[in-house]
């Protein structure tokens, strides 16, 4: 996979979505994670599909569809229905193929996660607030609405970075599990925040070099990659609880 970084193009822009993803995934899934918006992020991220449609439909780049229909909301099958034929390469929105990634998507990418970085460094301190406790964050005169709403579009921005990653439908285990992963070592947000990134990009360059050796699709194999080390992590976790209770007894 080291030589084909050298000489293949989309490998390179495979490793470069791959570290974005990793950088936006590891922001916003620690505060989706901490909230408790699992469910929440996914059905913006299956509303996507929406906007897919209606670009394949009126002619123009589905990216960008998606981006709208993840902020505003929508259905995409029904437009999906009303055009001729069935797109090529709809499949990779739904599963993701991050080998088909362009240099057009990703600027995207690099636009869209600096603004997400970039908004939730700007109000750090009120996020760590809003996620400690909502209802003292407005007392102190935090706007919790105003996050709230924000964290909507963050999210919907993250689902855009992702699609080409994980695909729409395996966008929320990407989106949520280096970021539970982290949470089961650390407390702090910042760090969480941190090491779920580095979490990302562990599961995400390992799940392309797997996928390039073994010639499987891309999304799907950095998402099992990623849920199976939670789950082993989860385990351990749990049984060094149970050996730590036994000692105190």
């Amino acid at each position: 996979m080291i030589q084909a970084l050298f000489d293949y193009q989309f490998m390179q822009n495979a490793l470069i979505a791959s570290i974005l993803a990793s950088i936006v995934c590891g922001v916003i899934g620690v505060i989706v994670v901490e909230k408790k918006l699992v469910m929440m992020s996914g059905g913006i991220a299956h509303t996507a599909y929406g906007g897919v449609g209606l670009g394949y439909l009126l002619g123009f780049e589905p990216i960008i569809g998606a981006f709208l229909f993840s902020v505003s909301a929508a259905l995409g099958i029904v437009f999906i229905a009303l055009m001729p034929g069935y797109p090529p390469d709809i499949s990779s929105y739904l599963f993701g193929n991050i080998l088909l990634v362009t240099k057009a998507y990703i600027y995207l990418m690099i636009i869209l996660s600096f603004l997400v970085v970039f908004i939730v460094i700007a109000l750090f301190h009120d996020w760590k607030a809003y996620l400690f406790d909502e209802e003292f964050a407005s007392i102190i005169g935090i706007k919790t609405a105003f996050l709230e709403y924000l964290l909507l579009i963050l999210v919907a921005m993250t689902v855009v970075v992702l699609i080409r990653v994980a695909g729409i439908i395996l966008a929320l285990a990407l989106l949520t599990a280096p970021s539970a992963m982290a949470s089961l070592f650390l407390k702090k947000l910042m760090s969480r925040m941190i090491f779920a990134v580095i979490f990302g990009m562990l599961f995400c360059i390992s799940g392309l070099r797997i996928s390039y050796t073994l010639n499987i699709a891309s999304g799907a194999c950095i998402v099992i990659l990623s849920v199976v080390c939670y789950f082993l992590t989860y385990i351990i976790s749990i049984v060094r609880i149970n050996i730590k209770r036994i000692a105190i007894k």
